[in-house]
């Protein structure tokens, strides 16, 4: 068929118009639509026009690519989608990294871009087109089950990471055959619903939201961001998929994203069926179309519901236009009508889980780390010791390590026990157990036991790592959670360690051996005694592939930890909230039973050396609206290793017409510094870091006074300060 739409050498724009004008209705509500690819493909093909399909990948979505654009009536491609959340992890044979929070903890936007870089090229080869990712929700309850996939608790750091990813994910052309494209979800609100529960109400105010929750997904959109997924819950009664003011007037008016809009699983199906806000799917379908959803993620009904709505004169066919336009233009530009973008065979052989991306891997979990503890310097490990104790459940256990969204099928809610799929290649993957026999070589003995289960306190054998211990010279006991306690539908009420793990680990330190306790885990745990009884604490998170050798590389002083907590860590469970960005007015400052400050502050991490921070200063007393400041303080390395330091800078805007954080970050920096190197780290703040959402919903700055803080961690006596002042009017953006 000779169209404009068919000419590469038009633009996707003029190419969509040219489309959308020989398309019938039915052909544009297909393509709204997203469906498992493995529920009568064949139909939804030539009888519904599907715009595009989850979870197939290879032969398979050659065959289903080739029926779309050689067995319809335009030929429209098909997009492929896939959740590769920390690498192709569905996939067997591809690369694993670190988690999201895992690496939040690097506050390296270089490393998360090159993590989105490599997936994008693993993803590509198989002959898909779209992950969802980044998570770009703000962990501010840490009961909430999905706390392991976000970038932690700050609304900047989440958003420059997320930034960073979605580069890596798009690349500069989207036509580029290595590229894929991103999906910034879920917005908005996601990660503060009532009780932490997933999925229930969120009660945020729009200042809250405008003010936490936004940004990072502006910051989204600045970085180019070709697709938004929806959350599920509501807020203030409306579900986020029916709220016409969030989606068209915030998403696509005010942040000007031009993309697509997708729903999240069946978000269609529950307005009707869980939230109760249609009595009918066919009102439900309205609601979503109204509101500007542009494809509905796994809602068959919509099809025909939709098409009849149209029909009876209910939604202008005008409004399916335009969402339809916004997935063909998305196609055009991914070049999926001149390339088609088969799997590649030739590139899976050379890319697919190299040894370039494993080393990548490798120095994902290195940089992502963070040592909590470290008593007497009792780590790394010294010449002295020849003998180690590796105890816990999760020093050999690849599904604790890897966390969710892995290979094999998900997990479910009501099924605590893993299988791995027959078809799945785990023999890439090296656990902590692993990590350290092969580091310690034939210099160490290295006695294992498990101990105890991480879920059943039944299941223990104490006795039997008591006994390794006591022969040992130091104890690595590698505790946490795992999978089942971890993900979406898996919100915890209690955040203590499970099963028998608190009980071996007291039996471990009662013999008197230096105990590491090192952490694989989901979120941020409740674990004072660890805290105060164990030698060394070093927080692994779920490390990924590579998650064996790089922990060991930091017990055994191979590298040395500079991650940071990307997240607050509390006391109790019942301490929440701890996140560091608090809002003042607190009557006495702490509950009656425990004081207000965290178990580990948010921005906090030791190294194996130490860093000294002098002389911040400002390049001037008095900030104005045209020019930057220039704030520089100096960083020593005052110990005897090199090491690199996360310079972190905080503002505190001191008297305000509403409530402000006490602080919140706006910059960072990484620095590496050789023993007693000394240097000059700079930051240039423009007038907008001082800016605060007002009562008007209207993000401004007013004049007063502003302590700038800057030091290794958000903690008060980690950070120098000095105040500037700013004596204009109030400025509104």
């Amino acid at each position: 068929m000779s169209a404009i739409y068919t000419d590469p050498s038009k633009s996707p724009k003029e190419r969509t118009k040219d489309l959308i004008s020989k398309m019938t209705l039915e052909e544009k509500i297909g393509q709204m639509c997203q469906i498992d690819g493995n529920e009568n493909a064949e139909f939804w093909i030539k009888e519904r026009n599907i715009g595009s399909f989850l979870h197939v990948r290879g032969e398979k979505a050659i065959n289903l690519q080739k029926m779309a654009t050689e067995e319809t009536r335009l030929g429209i491609p098909l997009l492929f989608g896939i959740d590769a959340i920390h690498g192709h992890a569905f996939h067997s044979g591809a690369t694993v990294f670190p988690s999201q929070l895992a690496l939040s903890s690097s506050w390296n936007p270089q490393l998360v871009e090159k993590v989105g870089n490599i997936t994008a090229k693993e993803v590509s080869v198989t002959g898909l087109h779209w992950t969802f990712s980044p998570v770009i929700c703000l962990a501010r309850d840490i009961r909430w089950g999905r706390v392991d996939e976000t970038f932690g608790e700050d609304p900047y750091l989440a958003g420059k990471l997320a930034a960073a990813m979605i580069r890596g994910y798009q690349g500069e052309d989207l036509s580029h055959p290595e590229s894929i494209l991103a999906c910034a979800k879920h917005f908005i609100a996601y990660g503060e619903t009532q009780g932490a529960r997933d999925a229930s109400e969120s009660d945020v105010s729009e200042r809250k939201l405008r003010s936490i929750f936004l940004p990072p997904f502006k910051d989204a959109v600045d970085a180019g961001c070709a697709t938004f997924m929806v959350a599920y819950q509501a807020i203030d009664g409306v579900p986020c998929s029916a709220n016409k003011w969030l989606l068209k007037d915030v998403l696509k008016d005010e942040l000007g994203f031009e993309g697509i809009v997708i729903t999240d699983w069946d978000n269609v199906g529950h307005m009707h069926n869980l939230q109760k806000i249609a009595s009918t799917m066919k009102e439900s379908c309205e609601i979503a179309i109204k509101a500007g959803n542009d494809m509905i993620m796994s809602t068959p009904d919509f099809f025909e519901n939709a098409v009849g709505l149209v029909k009876e004169g209910v939604i202008p066919e005008s409004l399916i236009d335009e969402a339809c336009s916004r997935i063909l233009e998305i196609k055009f530009k991914l070049g999926l009508f001149d390339h088609k973008r088969y799997p590649d065979s030739d590139k899976y052989k050379i890319y697919m889980g190299c040894s370039e991306h494993i080393q990548a891997s490798y120095e994902s979990a290195l940089e992502s780390i963070v040592l909590l503890k470290n008593n007497d310097n009792i780590l790394p490990i010294s010449d002295k010791i020849k003998k180690i104790a590796v105890i816990g459940p999760n020093a050999d256990d690849v599904q604790a390590q890897l966390g969710d969204w892995s290979f094999g099928p998900r997990y479910h809610p009501e099924i605590p026990t893993f299988d791995y799929h027959p078809d799945y290649d785990i023999s890439k993957i090296v656990t902590i157990l692993e990590g350290i026999k092969k580091r310690a070589g034939e210099d160490f003995e290295v006695y294992y036991e498990k101990g105890c289960d991480v879920i059943d306190p039944e299941i223990e054998n104490i006795k039997c790592a008591v006994k390794i211990a006591e022969k040992s010279d130091i104890v690595i006991a590698v505790v946490g959670d795992t999978i089942v306690l971890n993900g979406e539908t898996r919100d915890r009420s209690n955040l203590d360690l499970t099963g028998a793990q608190e009980k071996l680990l007291k039996a471990l330190k009662d013999t008197g051996k230096p105990l590491v306790v090192v952490l694989i885990n989901g979120k941020p745990l409740t674990i004072p005694w660890i805290k105060e009884n164990a030698d060394a604490i070093v927080e692994a998170w779920n490390p990924g592939m590579e998650g064996g050798n790089a922990v060991a590389s930091i017990l055994f002083g191979d590298y040395n930890p500079c991650g940071k907590l990307s997240i607050s860590f509390p006391k109790t469970v019942g301490q929440q909230p701890v996140y560091y960005n608090q809002l003042p007015g607190w009557h006495g400052g702490k509950y009656a039973d425990v004081d207000a400050e965290p178990l580990f502050n948010f921005g906090y991490g030791l190294s194996y050396t130490t860093f000294e921070y002098s002389d911040l200063k400002a390049s001037k007393p008095v900030i104005d609206c045209d020019e930057n400041l220039i704030v520089s303080v100096q960083v020593k390395n005052t110990g005897k290793m090199a090491g690199s330091e996360i310079v972190q800078l905080y503002i505190n805007d001191i008297y305000t017409s509403v409530t402000t954080p006490v602080k919140e970050l706006k910059e960072f920096k990484k620095v590496f510094l050789n023993p007693g190197e000394t240097k000059t780290v700079e930051f240039e703040l423009t007038f907008m870091s001082f800016s605060f959402v007002n009562a008007n919903c209207r993000r401004c700055v007013e004049p007063g006074e502003f302590e700038i803080m800057v030091g290794s961690s958000s903690k008060d006596e980690d950070l120098l300060k000095i105040v500037v002042e700013y004596k204009g009017k109030v400025k509104e953006f």
